[in-house]
């Protein structure tokens, strides 16, 4: 019998032997999110005709013998950046609800139809990905599954909430600086941000474009393992996205090999963490025999140059839209994105070379790891309209330093998987677990040794 809130590979299972039709699982999801929505606010666009006509075409062919896809019949959702044949790309905003129907699906969107999966809908974010709450002010904020009083994160908040909620296994999300990281660990779910250049982008509306990666967010490491599968290969209309082959992650328990060396960050990621943030970093360093802690050097210098190139590519991006229609921003992205469109040349021409420099110096530490874990977040899911944290007793801005930890991570395209540790009676959080660039392979391997002993996990929220 299959659970309530079976995985992606439980669905695909039982639809290939016929025991269950993709269409009835569609409709149960349909109604699942009919129910669950109004609480939690995830959903800006229903793709449900969608939906049942990409079942009925899982359904055919199961009944001709042909292969359904390794997905088959599994629902998902997508954030409202990426494009949905028929349906606006809207990515947070108000402005881009006047943009025409994208005429086809993003790639990646694309990939998923053909592996077998069904899409429910778009989901919401931060206006234009510049956010890390999902407190969008054009279409409300979406709540968290484990506390409907709390912060889902973002930007890729509404991914995040709909797995969480049970509504569908896994979801596409885009992290820039932290966007499916932060959510995954205020809802207590897995996120995979793949090597900058390993997944492409064309048919996702872009933030920062040498910064922005996508990728998938799941309960269940083999449902994220899959569907990262499914989207691998290369892309011409990306010209980021690497020509390289696919490199598999899926098949079941850790394949052995080398023992994993994993070590802990310290430094900066230690003295800006929550008492909560660095119990869940030891608790997975205990059961991954991570081997002392390492130094990143001048992570607070690769945050302030992610910074100052995330503000200034999306702000030049967005030139034309802040000087056409400025007052339909959002007040705090569009100040952002201001500043950002007027910083001078030779800042950003430093903080270039700055990048370039850190990538070979964190390199180097990679001599004498696999994995690096850090936390995730400073603490766990704050409050919806929460101004200030203090998550190792300083105040700071909760929404531009929701970052803190995962900003100097992606500044240099490095492969993290936000690992959930839930603990009875606290709010979850997660841990990242850190790569050298196209090692998605290790990052897979230390989490299903999280998965397999307990230490993570993601179970479906129960809505009080």
């Amino acid at each position: 019998m299959i659970s309530e809130f079976p995985t992606a590979l439980e669905i695909a299972a039982e639809i290939r032997s016929g025991r269950l039709s993709a269409l009835a699982v569609a409709e149960a999801a349909i109604e699942r999110a009919g129910a669950v929505n109004p609480r939690i606010n995830a959903f800006t666009t229903f793709t449900f005709e969608r939906a049942r006509a990409e079942a009925r075409s899982v359904d055919r062919a199961v009944a001709e013998g042909r292969d359904p896809g390794p997905l088959a019949g599994a629902p998902y959702v997508v954030k409202n950046l990426f494009d949905l044949a028929g349906v606006v790309t809207v990515a947070g905003s108000k402005i881009s609800r006047d943009d025409p129907p994208a005429a086809e699906d993003a790639t990646i969107v694309g990939r998923l139809a053909r592996a077998g999966a069904v899409c429910l809908g778009a989901v919401n974010m931060g206006e234009y990905a510049y956010d890390f709450t999902t407190e969008n002010s054009h279409y409300g904020a979406t709540r968290n599954p484990r506390d409907l009083s709390r912060s889902a994160g973002g930007s890729s908040g509404g991914s995040a909430a709909a797995v969480a909620s049970g509504i569908v296994p896994f979801a596409l999300g885009t992290d820039t600086n932290g966007s499916i990281r932060v959510p995954s660990s205020f809802c207590g779910i897995w996120g995979l941000k793949p090597t900058y250049g390993r997944l492409p982008r064309s048919g996702a509306f872009l933030f920062a474009e040498s910064l922005d990666h996508v990728g998938p967010l799941a309960r269940s490491v083999a449902d994220l393992a899959a569907s990262y599968d499914a989207m691998q290969g290369p892309d011409p209309r990306d010209p980021a996205c690497a020509a390289r082959a696919i490199d598999p992650v899926s098949g079941g328990a850790d394949r052995g090999g080398d023992p994993l060396r994993c070590m802990r960050l310290k430094g900066y990621f230690e003295a800006n963490a929550s008492p909560e943030a660095l119990d869940a970093v030891g608790r997975v360093a205990a059961a991954l025999r991570a081997k002392g802690a390492v130094e990143l050097p001048t992570p607070e210098l690769a945050r302030a140059a992610a910074y100052l190139i995330t503000a200034s590519e999306g702000g030049h991006r967005h030139l034309s839209r802040l000087r056409a229609r400025a007052a339909d921003f959002d007040p705090g992205t569009r100040d952002r994105f201001i500043a950002g469109a007027l910083a001078p040349a030779a800042w950003l021409l430093q903080a270039q070379k700055f990048r370039a420099l850190w990538r070979d110096q964190v390199r180097e530490v990679f001599g004498g790891a696999d994995i690096l874990l850090a936390p995730a977040t400073p603490m766990s899911a704050t409050e919806l309209g929460q101004e200030m944290m203090a998550p190792a007793g300083v105040g700071l801005p909760v929404r531009a330093n929701l970052g803190l930890f995962t900003q100097p991570i992606s500044f240099i395209g490095l492969p993290v998987i936000a690992a959930p540790v839930h603990t009875p009676g606290r709010l979850p959080i997660g841990v990242q677990l850190i790569a050298a660039p196209w090692r998605e392979d290790a990052l897979f391997r230390a989490a299903r040794i999280l998965e397999s002993e307990g230490v993570c996990s993601a179970p479906p929220a129960v809505l009080p």
